[in-house]
């Protein structure tokens, strides 16, 4: 205690008593006015005079499965501007806070958290005359472990004889995974996931199957997302076309997958379907390299290895000299390269829109880092929430029904000649976008199976 305050540090755990929640981890930021919880499915109503709103409440993060289903009476509507800057009207309640052994009731505005790191965030307003924010120190009330929170709820929420859906991948503990996961399980279904080196499959004509370590077979499966890194493209193409002979619903066919992988193939695609892209020249260590680089409108220009991945075997060759050398040192590893008009006016920024079911459903704008011509957040850029034009999604949407996917990152990058289309990425990654949006992506891409089987959720 300090002048009659509470001491807590950057992150705490505290209860929510009268909506039930014991033990919910908040993040303490002082530079945020008011507190929000993570709510989903909210739902006005009205009780005699009065408005109140019901919710879901998924306090652990990355936990579909504890759910806990709540009513409060509404004492506010206001419109709150996020971190991300975009401004959102939201119910606020008021329900009673317990941090340590301190109790006291606060506000809190309802949204959707899903893309945060925290459930539940504490603003200044509650604690303003009640705290001290040590921001060095974490859990200064006390720590609790998973075992802790496990047993602070006695029931959990188990699944809804929702569908049987596999993610098929290869890390569990990647961001994008994780989401995918716990959207899942909160609109209800049960989804596993299977890396993609511990599944296999038996070929035959009356009896075909896919197995997985221990010799468990999925051929009950309902519907597979197939999120394959690009080394594993090969295979995991394979077992994604297995379940389709399976009739096994894949977001995302074999096929689609493996042509938006072939780069060349890819742009092939996109100019037959009326997509522009920039001035691209393609070679098998050339011996007319001056010829190639005139093709594309000289220097400076972008070389790509055709098997490069996540910006890697990327160059931008800002003289004829230059790219004469570089083009000639990949001769030497007698490989094939994509040579690529260089965007200047882009300044180092790209647009990534995530379309789902043939609609763009969330895009940011992505900017390289300083010293860096690629706007790619593997290689520390930044993104930011953006409004794209209708041209520009028309493009997007254009471009993954070219690829025949159902679920596609597409990047488009601005021009004086206008927007352009620089590739199609058949597993784009959540955690960027969600930031930068807000946007619950991953349960887009549940709803979108939901869609395609005809399975009616009582879930949102």
């Amino acid at each position: 205690m300090n002048n009659d305050k509470i001491v807590v540090g950057s992150e705490e755990w505290v209860m929510l008593p009268q909506l039930e929640i014991p033990a919910i981890k908040v993040r303490v930021d002082s530079g945020a006015k008011t507190s929000t919880l993570h709510a989903v499915n909210i739902e006005p109503f009205q009780r005699g005079t009065e408005t109140w709103v019901s919710f879901d409440v998924l306090p652990i993060q990355r936990n579909g499965k504890k759910i806990i289903h709540c009513e409060a009476r509404v004492i506010d509507k206001r419109i709150i501007k996020s971190s991300t800057g975009t401004k959102e009207s939201r119910y606020v309640i008021k329900t009673s806070f317990k941090i340590g052994d301190f109790s006291f009731e606060i506000e809190l505005t309802l949204t959707n958290r899903d893309s945060m790191g925290y459930r539940m965030l504490l603003g200044r307003e509650a604690m303003m005359g009640r705290m001290l924010v040590d921001p060095e120190n974490s859990f200064m009330l006390g720590e609790m472990s998973d075992e802790d929170v496990d047993k602070s709820y006695k029931t959990s929420v188990t699944n809804r004889n929702g569908l049987n859906i596999g993610l098929l991948a290869s890390n569990p503990d990647l961001y994008s995974n994780q989401r995918i996961i716990e959207a899942g399980e909160r609109l209800g279904h049960n989804i596993t996931f299977y890396n993609i080196r511990q599944c296999y499959m038996k070929l035959d004509a009356k009896t075909p199957e896919i197995h997985y370590r221990g010799g468990r077979i999925l051929n009950d499966l309902d519907a597979i997302i197939p999120r394959i890194r690009p080394s594993m493209t090969y295979y995991g193409c394979s077992l994604a076309r297995q379940f389709e002979a399976l009739h096994i619903y894949c977001l995302n066919s074999a096929s689609a997958i493996s042509q938006s992988r072939d780069k060349l193939y890819s742009l092939q695609l996109l100019l037959n379907h009326g997509v522009d892209i920039p001035t691209t020249g393609f070679a098998n260590s050339p011996l007319e390299t001056s010829d190639l680089i005139k093709m594309v409108g000289g220097s400076p220009l972008i070389i790509k290895l055709l098997e490069g991945t996540q910006g890697k075997g990327v160059v931008l060759a800002e003289t004829k000299k230059a790219a004469e050398s570089v083009i000639n040192a990949f001769k030497s590893l007698n490989a094939n390269i994509l040579v690529q008009e260089f965007i200047k006016e882009a300044n180092g920024k790209d647009i990534r829109c995530f379309v789902i079911d043939g609609k763009v459903v969330a895009s940011m704008q992505r900017e390289a880092p300083p010293g860096e011509f690629r706007a790619n957040i593997h290689l520390g850029g930044t993104g930011s929430l953006i409004k794209v034009t209708p041209e520009e999604k028309k493009i997007a949407i254009k471009a993954t029904k070219a690829m025949g996917l159902q679920v596609a990152g597409v990047d488009i990058i601005r021009s004086a000649k206008g927007p352009l289309l620089l590739e199609v990425n058949s597993s784009p990654g959540l955690e960027g976008i969600e930031a930068a949006t807000g946007m619950d992506i991953a349960s887009f891409m549940i709803k979108a199976i939901e869609r395609k089987l005809g399975y009616k959720s009582t879930a949102k």
